[in-house]
């Protein structure tokens, strides 16, 4: 069966837009094979572990607690997995780092071929009725010099409704080719947006790991809080348990007649602050348990059991005897530190910028080439020397008369570029109080921690002998009351002090950029430190 010319060019427009046409879903599969790529490539860089992804996990525990299960304690590395999956912030850092990836995929697509392709079908009455179809499709390249390349081919399919004529066919080919001179030419000036992209993503990268490092410490410091209240819990229970065994034991000498009545009162009001200290230690842990639960990312009202596992033995975390020095920790914070990093090259950004902005004051002269063919009536795929139009070579100068935008947009880079100079260097001083007060804490930790632990052992060695003493009617109340207090006072500062030592530690090689977050948990990198310290001490 014969076909008319309109006909066969609708049917191939039709399966052109069936086939150019994707659904929602495989936008985001193809979104999502580009950008991931790019995530991979850059954390490769950076030395980055484990995989990458902005889907959450449909099974998450915040989902499970919803539902009404009961779990298990958590030991922290479970915990570090648990924030990963259902913290907010975590979330958002990492859709920021695939925002922009997603970026960077279109600075590369706009220095890709670019096609098109389109047309359009028509009835028109104007005197004379006409019907007509438009297929055309065309590309356009960017080049690194500034040059732009456009390329246009086009179909027309029409015939006259009124008169007796068949279909007709004309088909136009074209080229431009444009290249700056002036403003707009180079490389450098041309590639800085796709330059930049670059350079945001490797920023958002390092920026990321930076999150996850200190955000992995902000866990493990919430998690040794907790645990330092459950034992300052246990430490006023105990308190309370022997305070309400001393208060017995004092009515009973005093329905004797063999102790006074102040020295009953003096029991029985220490007992009662004891209990009332376990009230406040409970409600305290409570409040920690629920902020923790909202940094982690779940519900407030669900149940977190702690498994505290091996975390406060000091053999755990060998690297608190290492003694580096102020000098090299200060030198490997300058080196290692993705933020400061990020805030140098930041510096270079804005020069570049300057740049920029300086091409943008320049005169506009560009070299036009520009060329066409149109077939004749019938014979739409003959094009030859009698179709060519002439070509066109042009020269088209813009003068700068009026450039104020151009102008702010120069003075706005170059004081940006003095605040990036500011901004990096404000950032290494900063990372040099930070160090420094870290390697305080750390030493005073250190000092605290043995101090505390012979603080225990003194209170206890008191307590045995002020209740000795008072069995033999040579003490008072009094003395075995201020024993026990202390005795207190010195187990809770020791259940502070191994947490501080422990956490200083992790907080000065988190600030030189050697936190590592492992399958095992929280760890740190003391390989650097080490060979830094043979160097510099052969």
């Amino acid at each position: 069966m014969q076909r008319s010319p309109s006909t066969i060019a609708t049917v191939v427009l039709a399966c052109a837009l069936c086939a150019s046409c994707q659904t929602p879903t495989q936008y985001v599969s193809d979104a999502d094979d580009a950008t991931y790529a790019i995530i991979r490539q850059r954390r490769d860089e950076l030395a980055a572990g484990g995989p990458f992804s902005i889907q959450r996990p449909e099974d998450t525990l915040r989902k499970r607690l919803i539902a009404g299960e009961s779990p298990e304690p958590f030991t922290l590395t479970e915990l570090l997995l648990v924030s990963s999956e259902n913290s907010r912030d975590f979330q958002n850092r990492r859709e920021s780092l695939y925002l922009a990836a997603l970026d960077l995929t279109l600075e590369r697509w706009r220095f890709s071929i670019q096609r098109n392709a389109g047309g359009d079908a028509s009835v028109a009455d104007s005197g004379t009725s006409s019907a007509g179809v438009l297929s055309q499709a065309g590309f356009s390249k960017l080049l690194g010099t500034g040059a732009q390349i456009v390329g246009d081919a086009s179909l027309e399919i029409f015939r006259d409704i009124d008169s007796s004529d068949g279909w007709d066919a004309v088909s136009n080919l074209s080229l431009t080719i444009s290249q700056p001179l002036l403003r707009g030419f180079g490389s450098k000036i041309v590639l800085e947006p796709l330059t930049q992209a670059e350079r945001d993503v490797l920023y958002e990268a390092r920026a990321y790991e930076r999150f996850r490092r200190t955000f992995a410490y902000d866990v493990t410091e919430r998690f040794f809080g907790v645990l330092r209240q459950l034992d300052t819990l246990s430490n006023e229970q105990e308190n309370a348990r022997s305070l309400t065994l001393l208060r017995e034991r004092n009515e009973a000498f005093a329905e004797a007649g063999q102790l006074n009545e102040i020295q009953v009162d003096q029991a029985r009001q220490d007992e009662l602050r004891a209990r009332n200290r376990v009230i406040d230690v409970q409600r305290t842990l409570q409040n920690q348990l629920d902020s923790y639960k909202l940094l982690l990312g779940l519900p407030i009202d669900a149940t977190l059991p702690l498994d505290r596992g091996d975390n406060l033995d000091l053999s755990r975390w060998p690297f608190l005897d290492l003694d580096p020095g102020e000098n090299l920790v200060i030198d490997l914070a300058l080196a290692n530190r993705f933020d400061q990093m990020t805030l140098n090259q930041q510096v270079e950004d804005a020069a570049r910028k300057v740049v920029v902005a300086e091409n943008d004051l320049q005169s506009g002269l560009d070299v036009v080439l520009s060329g066409s063919s149109t077939s004749s009536e019938g014979q739409p795929f003959d094009h030859d020397g009698s179709t060519v139009r002439p070509w066109r070579l042009a020269l088209e100068l813009d003068l700068p008369i009026d450039n104020i935008p151009e102008r702010n947009a120069y003075r706005q880079s170059l004081i940006t570029l003095e605040r990036s100079r500011r901004n990096a260097e404000e950032s290494t001083d900063r990372i040099v109080a930070d160090v420094r007060d870290a390697l305080r804490s750390l030493a005073a930790a250190r000092e605290s921690y043995q101090i505390q632990q012979n603080a225990v052992v003194l209170a206890s060695r008191r307590v045995e002998s002020t209740e000795l003493n008072l069995e033999a009617g040579r003490a008072a109340t009094r003395d075995v009351l201020e024993s026990k207090e202390a005795l207190l006072q010195a187990r809770n500062g020791l259940a502070a002090d191994v947490t501080d030592y422990i956490l200083s530690g992790l907080a000065l090689y988190r600030d030189m950029e050697l936190l590592r977050i492992t399958d095992a948990g929280v760890s740190v990198e003391t390989g650097p430190v080490q060979a830094l310290m043979e160097t510099r001490n052969p």
